[in-house]
This record gives structure tokens, sequence and C-alpha cells, in this order.
């Protein structure tokens, strides 16, 4: 039986790493923002599924490849910075929401939700560390991991449906589109400066 005092600190944890701004949060409040809640539940749980996908990956020995062939990693951040800019640069130029006609006017899937974490450098640091941490040694490992992958999806989805739904709030605010465009510019630019987790 596990101590309070560890759940309890792998809480605080998972709080910490999910709740934080970071590439997925930035993304979930433009979300939020610009197609409500209810169309950014399929983000929501790409992002959970995602992360705890990630986490049993890494419990299962591919973190370990990072420390054998650091290149890996070094790709990795490649791949994942290309891949933020243009997610950035989406966000930037998505315009108001009574502009419809835009073919890149929708939130993302659940598929690319999960697969983002893959090529998101915070959430693989997270898996690593949470891994690292907080499995227990000999035959409680996997029972550990297992807690470990369902603590992150109880207190995760909670912490980034905040976020959306602040996203909403500033969608409710925002009064005209010069407005719109000047806070998807924005938040564009927040998800590009995410690339400092990547490389600092």
């Amino acid at each position: 039986m596990m101590e309070l005092s560890f759940l309890a600190t792998l809480a605080v944890f998972a709080a910490t790493m999910t709740g934080t701004p970071g590439p997925n949060n930035m993304m979930l409040t433009a979300s939020g923002a610009n197609f409500g809640y209810r169309r950014t539940v399929p983000h929501l749980v790409g992002i959970t599924l995602g992360v705890a996908s990630l986490i049993a990956v890494v419990a299962a020995g591919l973190g370990v490849v990072f420390k054998l062939y650091p290149w890996v990693q070094e790709g990795m951040k490649m791949v994942a910075s290309g891949y933020l800019l243009y997610l950035a640069w989406r966000i930037a130029n998505a315009g108001a929401p009574s502009e419809k006609s835009s073919p890149d006017r929708r939130p993302m899937t659940l598929l690319e939700g999960a697969l983002f974490q893959y090529v998101n450098p915070k959430a693989w640091a997270m898996a690593v560390s949470a891994v690292g941490t907080f499995t227990l040694a000999g035959g409680d490992y996997w029972w550990s991991a297992l807690v470990i992958v369902l603590t992150f999806m109880a207190v995760g989805f909670p912490l980034t449906s905040l976020w959306a739904g602040f996203g909403v709030w500033v969608g409710r605010v925002l009064s005209s589109d010069k407005s719109w465009v000047r806070f998807n510019r924005v938040m564009g630019t927040l998800t590009a400066s995410c690339l400092f987790f990547i490389w600092f």
C-alpha cells in the first residue's frame, strides 16, 4: 500500500507540471477562446491520453534511448521546434471567429493533441522526471508506474480544462474583430515563446 504522503507529493508534482504555462496550455487557451469549451474537449482528451501514454512509454524504457543516443533527442527538438512554430503561426493568423470560411479555423483533434505530446519537450521532461522520481524498485515498479499514469490523468485533465475555460472567458470579453486578431497574435507569440522550453 502506498503512503498518503507519496500520493500527495505525486499529485502536487503532476499539478505543477500540467497546470503551469507551456505549449499545451497556451494552445488550449487560444482554442477555448476561438472555438468554445465543447469543441476543445477532443484536444483536452488528446493531451491527457498523450501524456499518459508517454509516461507509460518512458516507464517501459524508451527514455533510456535519449541517454544512449543524444542525437535522437536533438532531432526531436528540431522537429518539435518546427511543429510548434507552425502551430503558433496558425494561431496568430486565425483571425476572428466570424471568419468562418478559413480552412485553418478548426480546433486540434484528439489524435493531434495526443501525438503532439511526443514532440512536446515539456511533456518529455515531466514524463522522464515522473518516472525517474516516483517509480518504486522491485516488484512495485509497474504498480507505481500505473499510479503515476492515473495520477497525471486525474490531475491533468481538470487543470488543463481551466486553461480552456479561461480561453472561453477571454472569448466572451473580446468584442470586435480587431481585438480577436490582436488576441490571436498574442497567443501565437506566446506559443512560439515556448521554444524556450525546448532549447534552454
